[in-house]
């Protein structure tokens, strides 16, 4: 099966059979290891990527809905602005997540973020309530995502909104 899809911004084509699953594309047919495919059963959030602007588990993707899609990638978005933002906003707040948690905790804050710069903590705990990691303390992590929406407000308007 011939697949072209955008990955990370770039226009791609993957050649794979039918019953493949994104997380094997990624790792397999462009060997992106940040995507890891550990629990193959959507729970985990190791292989969460930005799927057509939605965070998604990538072991749950079949190769044929990758079709004509975009796909963002750690690695992809690791190259942004918005990750650095997402990082100074760790070290400002003092705390980061595991390694085991980092991919959907990272792509989870962008798609919060993508969509509303003040998100409320009601939909931030909702956004964040399938990230079963021992790791988050709910307060922490709210408290970490308003430090990255003041930052990425300061960056954008020139001061927090």
């Amino acid at each position: 099966m011939t697949i072209p899809f955008i990955l990370n911004g770039e226009d791609v084509v993957a050649q794979c059979s039918v019953d493949k699953r994104l997380v094997d594309i990624l790792r397999d047919n462009f060997k992106l290891s940040g995507t890891r495919a550990d629990c193959r059963s959507g729970i985990c959030g190791a292989c969460s990527v930005i799927f057509n602007g939605r965070i998604v588990p990538a072991c749950l993707i079949p190769a044929f809905k990758v079709k004509g899609s975009e796909v963002i990638t750690i690695e992809g978005f690791m190259q942004t602005i918005e990750y650095q933002d997402i990082v100074t906003g760790f070290h400002q707040s003092g705390w980061s997540p595991c390694q085991f948690c980092n991919t959907s905790v990272i792509l989870g804050i962008e798609a919060l973020l993508s969509q509303n710069l003040r998100p409320e903590p009601e939909y931030i705990q909702i956004a964040f309530s399938d990230i079963q990691c021992r790791c988050i303390d709910p307060h922490q992590l709210l408290f970490t995502i308003k430090t990255i929406s003041g930052i990425r407000q300061r960056r954008i308007y020139g001061r927090s909104i």
